[in-house]
């Protein structure tokens, strides 16, 4: 009995079980089990390596790096992509495109109303405007939706995650007025690369990939009776605009920029010179059910329902 061949451990693996456990999860983990043991089996996986990838794991949990595998190796994308095609299936296929959340959101960014400076003090870079309205499908404008927004500071870090940023720098979140529209002053972030000397860039270089993202701004925009939308639109003219390590780039999400624009109109933003302007209006789909206007991002999610 203690003697087993690959076929029997297997077996014995994905059959014990002392309760009834989740279904879900007991599927889930036996098709990932057998999946594993084929690999090692038909890619010769040698001890040293199986431990070193263990050990590659446990450093990539303990720097808090998996959002960033995630979204290198495609299955964020890979799970918008199933969602598009659900909603294609569904004819549901509408609005503002969904784009990957990414690791780094973070709830209980301050609240201002219609307009804000998502940036303080002085500029960073190019100084920016984005503006525009939420609306539904239909074309009307949504009142009193939330978007939270945030983006990388002019080295590439995310407060909250990169020393010596402030508390919900570069993170705001924004009420539309009566007629949908929102308005806020930042400056053009650039891109940027996953942290060097770190699992993920381990990984990466391993698979002799960058690990670069295109310059871009993270959206998460919420209303009632509307489904939650995830996105982020991207600056043009970007290097990797086309070549992103996280395949998040969508047609749909390139903005247009306007240079030179006259800063009449614009004095409650502080603005008194020629700034760049982005126009950009969010389309929400009607929700199917409460479940859709979740404000909940992806984390806040899975830990509510644990």
């Amino acid at each position: 009995m203690a003697e087993l061949n690959q076929a029997q451990l297997l077996e014995l693996v994905n059959t014990k079980q002392i309760a009834a456990g989740n279904p879900r999860a007991r599927a889930l983990t036996q098709r990932i089990v057998t999946d594993l043991f084929k690999t090692i089996d038909e890619m010769d996986v040698t001890p040293d390596e199986f431990w070193k990838a263990m050990d590659w794991l446990s450093r990539l949990g303990q720097s808090g790096q998996v959002g960033l595998i995630t979204a290198g190796l495609g299955f964020d994308r890979l799970i918008d992509i199933r969602m598009d095609e659900a909603d294609q299936k569904a004819g549901r296929a509408a609005g503002t495109p969904r784009a990957i959340e990414g690791p780094l959101f973070v709830a209980g960014a301050p609240t201002t109303q219609w307009e804000t400076r998502v940036d303080e003090g002085e500029p960073k870079g190019e100084i920016f405007v984005m503006e525009g309205q939420v609306l539904d499908t239909d074309g009307q404008p949504v009142a009193n939706a939330m978007m939270d927004v945030w983006h990388a500071n002019e080295v590439g870090g995310y407060s909250h995650f990169f020393p010596g940023m402030k508390p919900y720098e570069l993170r705001r979140r924004i009420e539309t007025d009566a007629q949908g529209h929102y308005r806020f002053r930042s400056f053009l972030p650039p891109g940027y690369g996953i942290p060097p000397n770190s699992p993920t860039s381990e990984l990466f270089e391993a698979l002799g990939r960058h690990g670069k993202r295109p310059a871009h701004i993270h959206f998460l925009v919420v209303a009632p009776g509307l489904r939650t939308l995830t996105t982020q639109i991207n600056i043009p003219g970007d290097t990797y605009i086309d070549d992103d390590f996280a395949f998040a780039t969508r047609d749909g999400l390139i903005v247009e920029l306007e240079k030179n624009v006259a800063p009449t109109g614009y004095e409650s933003l502080g603005i008194t010179a020629p700034f760049t302007r982005s126009r950009f209006n969010f389309v929400m789909q009607k929700a199917l059910n409460e479940d859709e206007t979740s404000p909940a991002a992806r984390m806040a999610r899975v830990t509510a329902q644990a």
